[in-house]
């Protein structure tokens, strides 16, 4: 598969907020959304907005650093937000249940470095950095599956 890329500048936490509420509305069960950029980059920011314009009950929605994982019952279906800065093997992830979710729910992982074998080849890639301002962000996206293709053209515009 060809890999395809997507760049788009965020000039506020707002507008990073949008974005990632943007692709919320376009997720759907089994979507693996992987989630990298150094501490500080504004992944948990952009999932918490992700999760919040995708759930039916508002609910708090706190960092799964520690928890590794937090579930989500939400409008595109169950939705799992992990953090697997702390996982310290595969064999970990295997136990948390993660490779089955990623056929059956929208995944949102962050630290995707840590998933080795597990990594979905069919997951959407999305990079954070910071920008030349103090909140702003140069979001990377990255993918080979072709079911992406409508969905982030839309997304971008």
């Amino acid at each position: 598969m060809t890999a395809r890329t997507l760049h788009l500048d965020l000039l506020t936490p707002d507008e990073t907020a949008e974005r990632a509420a943007a692709l919320g509305e376009r997720l759907e069960p089994a979507d693996v959304v992987l989630l990298s950029g150094g501490v500080g980059a504004g992944k948990t920011h952009f999932a918490r907005a992700l999760i919040r314009s995708v759930q039916d009950v508002p609910e708090d929605i706190p960092s799964p650093t520690f928890t590794l994982v937090q579930t989500y019952e939400t409008s595109r279906g169950t939705l799992w937000h992990s953090d697997l800065y702390r996982i310290g093997s595969v064999s970990e992830i295997e136990e948390l249940g993660l490779a089955e979710a990623f056929s059956e729910a929208v995944c949102l992982v962050e630290w995707p470095d840590r998933l080795g074998d597990l990594r979905p080849e069919d997951a959407l890639e999305i990079e954070l950095r910071a920008g030349a301002g103090e909140d702003e962000r140069h979001l990377t996206a990255r993918w080979q599956d072709p079911k992406w293709d409508n969905r982030l053209r839309a997304w971008a515009a």
